[in-house]
């Protein structure tokens, strides 16, 4: 069917949840994508940020045939080829260890079980951290918020609030939506689940009298190390560090919504360590399976085991298929030094969006990077959509933001070409 048939339909039977843009991509190759007429976009949202490899990429797209052939799901019920090896390298990965991680990604590629199964080992004295796979963000926040609480009776001050940052989103589900401290978005759906607690971010004082006030009641505080569906904001270091000493002090956690920064977008495996910080547990997602459902919450082996059997699950999280992403598309990342090209190429899309006359500031980090326009430009949603006119995908998160979360293998001659469409739109609005 076309675009027109698609919207017919669409239009009939899909709940209204999304206001579409008017186009119908029905393949992709690399940065590209292809709609339904043939026109040829570069894409720089990558389905927001999930798939990293670009689309079509040879050894996600050979992983998952492969898998498709043997085994798409079993459940939980069962063990599943490789998903504690993926667990392993996310393990190797949370504590920074590029060597390990690579060592063991080179064995899962090989084939070898036995150099996989040493590789995997720990070192003496190494932290473990261990996952539990989900389906979603929203899905691995959930786990992370339950996991918190729990530890904190079981383990901590018995504390049962959490701790999340104002312009902060977490997620869709009630849960995650009273932890999303946006009240456009809560507003139509209250009353939403208690035991949040609200401080805006980088405010370091706030924090602390946030702890003064509550202290043994707050069981984590929940951050995102740079908040995306706000327009690109990052957190301050002195901020996280704070953070993770208050929490500490008070026998909490603190927990890092790795769901859009993290999988090398930001250079470090998660956006987080990048401030030199490590936290107790992490929720991932997007870019974890390059476009196949799945997410995961990564926590200290300590805390992790706070968990009995029953007491979390799900039906299709961890999946055959999912994991087979997970290990085709992180292997890829480890070995192919895709967190050092997200940097350069990151560095380099925000100098050029620095200099055009009409944006007042470039934020971000590596390959997530957003820019705010001069209130008298245009508006951000109109330039989107001349945009895609012109072949190009992007996103705006406000009226006069930008965001740009391009697949990693963005190079600066597609930096190049959507910057000077982006500058020819600004000079033809200005």
């Amino acid at each position: 069917m076309d675009l027109e048939q698609e919207r017919s339909l669409d239009g009939t039977y899909i709940m209204p949840t999304f206001g579409r843009l008017p186009v119908l991509f029905t393949h992709g190759e690399g940065m590209r994508l292809y709609d339904d007429t043939g026109k040829e976009y570069l894409d720089f949202l990558a389905g927001i940020g999930v798939c990293c490899l670009g689309h079509g990429h040879p050894a996600l797209v050979n992983a998952l045939s492969h898998q498709a052939e043997q085994l798409l799901h079993v459940s939980n019920y069962y063990y599943i080829e490789h998903r504690a090896e993926v667990a392993a390298l996310l393990s190797k990965l949370a504590n920074n260890d590029m060597e390990g991680a690579e060592r063991l990604a080179r064995a899962l590629c090989s084939g070898d079980a036995q150099a996989a199964m040493d590789a995997a080992q720990p070192a003496a004295g190494e932290q473990v951290w261990q996952t539990f796979f989900a389906n979603s963000g929203a899905e691995a926040n959930e786990c992370s918020l339950k996991l918190a609480r729990l530890y904190a009776q079981r383990h901590g001050n018995g504390g049962n609030a959490i701790v999340c940052l104002h312009g902060g989103f977490h997620g869709r589900t009630l849960e995650t939506l009273a932890a999303t401290m946006q009240e456009r978005l809560q507003e139509p759906f209250q009353p939403l689940p208690g035991g949040f607690l609200m401080c805006e971010p980088n405010d370091i004082d706030g924090l602390r009298e946030l702890f003064a006030q509550h202290g043994k009641q707050i069981a984590g505080i929940l951050i995102e190390p740079i908040q995306g569906e706000s327009g690109v904001h990052p957190l301050t270091a002195e901020f996280v560090h704070e953070a993770a000493e208050l929490a500490h002090a008070a026998g909490a956690l603190l927990i890092s919504d790795e769901v859009q920064a993290g999988i090398f977008r930001c250079g470090t495996p998660f956006a987080i360590q990048s401030l030199g910080i490590a936290p107790d547990i992490m929720s991932l997602a997007k870019g974890i399976a390059g476009g196949v459902p799945c997410g995961a919450c990564v926590a200290r082996a300590e805390i992790a085991r706070t968990f009995a059997p029953g007491e979390h699950g799900t039906t299709f999280g961890g999946s055959n298929l999912a994991v087979a992403a997970a290990e085709a598309v992180l292997c890829e990342l480890i070995c192919g030094a895709y967190g050092e090209h997200a940097v350069h190429a990151g560095t380099y899309l925000m100098e050029r969006l620095d200099a055009l006359p009409c944006v007042t500031e470039v934020r971000g980090r590596g390959l997530m990077v957003g820019c705010d326009l001069a209130p008298d430009a245009c508006d951000a949603h109109d330039l989107v959509a001349a945009l895609l006119d012109d072949g190009f995908v992007l996103n705006a998160t406000g009226d006069h933001t930008l965001r740009f979360l391009p697949p990693l293998i963005c190079t600066p001659d597609d930096i190049d070409l959507l910057v000077d469409a982006l500058a020819h739109r600004l000079e033809q609005a200005g």
